[in-house]
Parts: C-alpha cells; structure tokens; sequence
C-alpha cells in the first residue's frame, strides 16, 4: 500500500508542505512551472535550496504582487491567516498587523470571491473540491473563533491569494502522488504568546486551535508559532490518522524548509514508500448499562454518537439487577474522540457511569470505486489485506437499478456482478 507519512515535529504550514511534497516529484522545477501556469491572479511560486541544521531541502516562496509576506514565526506567510476584518482598523487586516508596504493591493474578498477564483484555475475537479474543503474549514475555524457567521468572514486580498497558493500547490501534490494512507506525527505546535493585531495570543493561535480539535498535538521547546491555519486545514482535511510512522519501505523522502532558524531543524518531512498489512489501531470501547429508555430514545442516541463520530455503536441485551432487562450500550472510538462522545452519552442516555477499555482493532484496507454499468453507474466498496479480497456494491445504486428495473435486490446484486 501506497503510504505518506508526515513528520510534524515542527509544525506544519502550507509552504512548507508544498516544498516538502514537491521534493517526491521526479521533476520538482516542472511542477514550479505548472503551478505559475494555474491562473491564481498576482501570484508567482518560487522554489529555492535552503539547509537547516545540515540537512538540505527546499524552500517554497509564494511572491503575491511581487512581494512576500512578511516574516513571522516560521515565516509560514499566513500565521494567523487570511486577516479576517469585522469593521475595525487593523493596519492591512492581517492579525500581526504588519505594514506590507502594497497599499494598492489591499482588498477585502468574502467566501464566494475565492470561490470564484478557484472555480477558474486549471486544476481537475477532484482538485478543486479539495481545494474548495480546505478553504471551508478554514472559513468555518474563523467565524467559530470571531463569533461571526462564515457569510461575514471578509479576507484581505495578499494573505488570501498567498493561502490559496499554498492549499492549491498541496492538493494538486497530493493528487499527483496518489498515496492510498496518509498518516502524520502528532502535532508540535509550539509555545508562547504570537503578536497580531488584536494583541497578544497564546499559541497556538486561535483559529488554528479550532482546527486542530481532536487532533493530538504537544507545545513546549520551541519558543514560537509552529502550526499555522493553513497548516492544521490541510492535515484536518487529508491525514486519516496520526500516530508512530507505519512499518514501510521508504522510496523518497521530501524537506520543505521555513525561513526562521530555530534549534531543531525547521522543517516538514515526508515520507513516501510501501506499507504492508494495516497495523492494529488503539481504539477505546465505551460501555454503560441501560434499563429506563424506549427503543426509540436509544436509537436516537446511537444516530447521534455515529454523527460524533463513533466507529461502531451497538446494544447487547443483558440481564440486570432485579431480574430487569436492559441493554449493553458499546461505543467503538480512537482515542481523540473520547471527549466528545462521552458528553453524547451523558446528554442522550439516562446512564450515570460510563466504563473505557482499551482495545486494538484490526481492518482492511478501504476504497470505493465506480463502475459503469448498462443501468448507470454504480460505486463499489472494495477491501482487502491479511490475505482477503472483498468487494460489496452501494446499497442505494441497487435499490435504485432494483426499483427501475422492477426486480428484487439480490437480482440487481447479481446483474451489476455480472457486468
């Protein structure tokens, strides 16, 4: 299996990721060239060699209107991005507040501005949807920190082209890689305070705070801001699971290097190569026993904690004090997700304890696929790994083949397997 592991032992920032990934391309200066060929207005990427603590890697500039955004931190361009302005006078609106020196160049864009400019870049359509997710997450961290709806979140125009620059490099990277699992390190993110605008806020900075909830992250060390918005929008968005580095065979490696030097070598590194058989997750199971609620208020709860985003909710009936029946309630879950879910099973059952285990859960490998048959399309789920191979079409492509052909299910099961 095709895997990409991603070192975040220095943070992450979109230039950063961008240089890193394109390190893994057999022509890293062609891509540079297509990337100036997308159309983004008044933007140019420029990929130069830097070193950090003796290791060589690449440095991406993103030059908008021929200048770069000022340094800060990393010098990620966008530490506290996109300058979100709810009518007050904040220098050029970016949260450092720093005088850019390109007054000429300072507009305000809402959501459906950078949507327009994504809709008319050269890139597939997966690509932009990807793009597109990213930018929404983004949108949404910042109206959840400025108490404001995503509709009024305004964008100046030099940090929101440079953000567009970096999502749009990464997700045509990641798309011209193709990895089947993208896994990442926990996130280091720094510590002490980052000055912007508004004052002196903790790090990490708000908006990317809300972006990594319920991803595992670790401060201290480094004196600085070490994961940007963009940063934790593009891991939130592309990385399934973050933990130890998979058993692999590694083929490249990829440094995309900040401008700052710290201690520690200012970098992301990535990791392409072979993984073989999933390894075992750390999931945890949460239990409790219920005896007071109707079928229909459990089944409401179980809606709710898959919506949570439980692995697997399911009752056992059981045997309780008293000779009473009841239900034994199981949550299946990673481990960042407990929070969460807990609070789901106070507020939508009646129990008052809830029991953790710790538990490993093996899986296959998972991809859907679309095949075309003589009835329209129909999306396969296909798995396999330890040695198995399975493939289950949807449900709702056969119930509707089944409904417009007038035959039964399994009928409509066994037409599509025959195509």
């Amino acid at each position: 299996m095709k895997t990409l592991y991603i070192d975040c032992g220095m943070g992450a920032a979109g230039d950063m990721l961008t240089a890193a990934l394109m390190e893994l391309l057999p022509e890293p200066d062609a891509f540079v060239a297509e990337l100036n060929g997308l159309g983004i207005p008044g933007v140019e990427y420029r990929a130069v060699k830097a070193e950090k603590c003796g290791i060589q890697g690449t440095r991406m500039e993103v030059l908008v209107h021929g200048g770069e955004e000022d340094e800060h931190g990393h010098d990620h361009h966008h530490d506290h991005d996109h300058g979100y302005e709810n009518g007050h006078d904040h220098a050029h609106g970016h949260e450092h507040g720093h005088e850019h020196g390109h007054e000429h160049h300072h507009h305000h864009g809402n959501k459906r501005t950078i949507r327009q400019i994504v809709s008319a870049l050269a890139v597939p359509d997966e690509v932009r949807q990807d793009i597109l997710a990213v930018y929404d997450l983004i949108a949404a961290a910042e109206s959840a920190v400025h108490g404001v709806p995503v509709t009024e979140i305004h964008f100046h125009e030099v940090g929101a082209l440079d953000a567009i620059a970096d999502v749009t490099a990464v997700c045509l990277l990641m798309d011209r890689l193709g990895p089947d699992e993208i896994v990442a390190s926990p996130v280091h993110v720094g510590c002490g305070q980052v000055k912007c605008a508004h004052g002196i806020m903790p790090v990490p900075a708000p908006a990317a705070a809300e972006l990594l909830k319920g991803i595992p992250i670790y401060g201290g060390g480094i004196e600085g801001e070490l994961c940007t918005p963009t940063g934790a929008a593009l891991l939130r968005h592309f990385v399934r699971r973050f933990g130890d580095m998979p058993v692999m065979r590694t083929e490249d490696v990829g440094y995309g290097m900040g401008k700052k030097d710290f201690p520690r070598a200012n970098c992301v590194r990535v990791l392409l190569g072979e993984s073989g058989e999933r390894e075992a997750e750390t999931m945890l199971e949460l239990s409790c026993n219920l005896d007071d609620m109707t079928g229909e208020e459990l089944g409401f709860a179980m809606e709710r904690l898959f919506e949570g985003g439980a692995r697997e909710v399911y009752t056992v009936p059981v045997g309780m004090k008293k000779g009473r029946p009841g239900v034994l309630l199981k949550v299946i879950c990673p481990p960042e997700d407990r929070d969460g879910l807990l609070r789901l099973i106070f507020r939508h059952t009646t129990t008052l304890g809830v029991r953790e285990t710790v538990t490993r859960r093996y899986i296959l490998d998972r991809r859907e696929e679309t095949r075309h048959t003589p009835w329209g399309p129909v999306r396969v789920k296909r798995s396999d790994g330890f040695g198995a191979e399975r493939e289950k079409a949807e449900y709702e492509d056969l119930a509707r083949i089944a409904r417009q052909e007038g035959v039964s299910l399994a009928q409509a099961r066994k037409m599509v397997e025959k195509t």
